[in-house]
């Protein structure tokens, strides 16, 4: 699969919530995830293992009320989309929106890296 197939299929999925089927279909066994600088509790992860903790200690923390995904851009091997989203911080209850670019790298029709950068929220 081609880097934009795969970008066009990451936001189609995306955009009807679909957060799971990414990481079964696209994803490689040896994904490298990070956020941001890749500090802090899941700011890294690696395999579908870290994916699959990393995701658990998403759902823990944050109720998502709403998203957004923009289109890709593509170039060569790597492509990168905007995403917004409404969350509630489970924890303290505070309630924020927030915008992060999205940079994926694709590697023999698998997406082989994924980091995301956005501010953080005090």
């Amino acid at each position: 699969m081609e880097t934009q197939e795969i970008a066009n299929k990451l936001v189609e999925w995306c955009k009807k919530g679909d957060y799971e089927s990414p990481y079964q279909e696209l994803y490689s066994p040896k994904i490298v995830s990070i956020e941001n600088d890749g500090k802090g509790e899941g700011g890294y992860a690696e395999g579908f293992e870290g994916i699959q903790k990393k995701g658990e200690w998403w759902k823990e923390n944050f109720e998502m009320h709403s998203s957004s995904v923009s289109e890709p851009i593509v170039a060569d091997n790597w492509f990168s989309v905007k995403f917004e989203m409404d969350t509630t911080h489970i924890p303290s209850g505070h309630r924020s929106q927030m915008s992060e670019i999205a940079v994926y790298e694709v590697k023999d029709g698998k997406i082989v890296k994924e980091q995301f950068f956005y501010d953080e929220q005090g």
